[in-house]
């Protein structure tokens, strides 16, 4: 009887917050501050959630928590992979405010402009949507017979944008979805002809690289930001951009306020607009951006039952994670790197950081 008087009832004791994490959150990040550095610490700690590289949570326009791992820091670019679509979308809805190309007008790829060619019918709607129609096949079995691991890696290395735009349609443009790294190619593609029209791939590069860091970089404040480039001088728009995680924050921010930093409307409300509305193929994607909506198919990328349904999000290779949150003012950068087995416990990790924060 003695010793059973020693039990404890009810749930163990909350292990001791270590110091660090605490020291990662401001003291007041707008929800309890424990609260959040524990679930950040988890993305840390935790098992099966893969090496979590660096965090940083902003809420109504202010860092409210970062931490980074050892060899990782605020001055440290890291790679976005696929977080590099959505920067290349922003970069079509400046061309398309500028009036060099228009959404619904057949893409201007010489390639598709010969007579009877049906990819003639591919708009650049169709190609910022994911749904042209072409044959590529995203994270194909075996990896190495994949078409974004052939175009950056394989045949198609020296001239992404020629390999991405060669196959022919497997479905008609427009009905179908189909995530591809090299669809984001071609729209690089797209872009840096309108901006350096029959140049050399030396000038190609540096006019892309001009255009990028005066339109985008400069005035939302990416001064880490910067693209990698083929031996065609095309962007690599699907997978290359590297920037720090504040500035990977920072873009974040800027769709969250509709294309405003620093005060000035650097893309028209609108293009973001439609970068947030859902494809007609794909009701949890909008233009280059995935939506925290249902896919109506065995496809969960966010956390769209918890909601809030109007949250969008960059989502990259190896788990790297923009999230905003428009209703809750809230943003998230997650780096790292996370194989596919453990992203369904990471994404379920960052959404208990979403349901801290109060909506509306």
């Amino acid at each position: 009887m003695a010793l059973a008087s020693c039990g404890q009832d009810g749930p163990p004791p909350v292990p001791p917050l270590p110091e660090e994490a605490l020291e990662a959150v401001v003291v007041e990040p707008g929800v309890s501050r424990e609260a959040l550095a524990r679930k950040i610490d988890a993305l840390f700690t935790e098992e099966g959630l893969g090496e979590t590289q660096s965090v940083v949570v902003m809420y109504r326009g202010e860092v409210v928590a970062e931490r980074y791992a050892e060899g990782f820091g605020p001055e440290v670019r890291q790679v976005g992979w696929s977080l590099s679509k959505t920067l290349t979308a922003t970069l079509i809805g400046m061309l398309v405010a500028d009036g060099r190309v228009r959404l619904d007008d057949p893409a201007p790829v010489p390639a598709w402009r010969r007579s009877g060619d049906p990819r003639g019918a591919i708009t650049l709607r169709h190609l910022l949507q994911m749904r042209s129609g072409l044959t590529h096949k995203e994270q194909a079995d075996p990896v190495y017979t994949s078409a974004e691991v052939q175009m950056m890696y394989g045949r198609g290395r020296g001239d992404m944008a020629a390999w991405a735009e060669a196959p022919m349609l497997e479905h008609d443009a427009g009905t179908t979805f189909a995530y591809s790294t090299a669809t984001s190619v071609i729209l690089a593609d797209v872009a840096t002809d309108l901006i350096a029209p029959d140049a050399d791939a030396d000038t190609r590069r540096r006019e892309m690289a001009d255009f990028v860091d005066a339109r985008l970089a400069v005035p939302l404040g990416m001064t880490s930001l910067v693209g990698e480039y083929d031996a065609a001088g095309t962007l690599t728009g699907g997978s290359g951009f590297w920037a720090t995680p504040r500035d990977w924050a920072r873009f974040g921010e800027f769709l969250r306020n509709g294309g405003v930093a620093g005060g000035v409307q650097v893309v028209p409300r609108g293009w973001i607009d439609f970068m947030r509305t859902p494809s007609p193929a794909a009701p949890d994607y909008g233009a280059q951006l995935w939506l925290n909506r249902p896919s109506e198919t065995e496809r969960s990328v966010l956390f769209a039952e918890q909601g809030p349904e109007d949250a969008f999000a960059l989502v990259g290779y190896l788990g790297q994670y923009v999230i905003v949150s428009p209703d809750q003012k809230l943003t998230v950068v997650r780096m790292g790197r996370t194989e596919e087995p453990q992203r369904g416990a990471l994404v379920a990790a960052l959404a208990e950081i979403f349901a801290l924060y109060p909506r509306g």
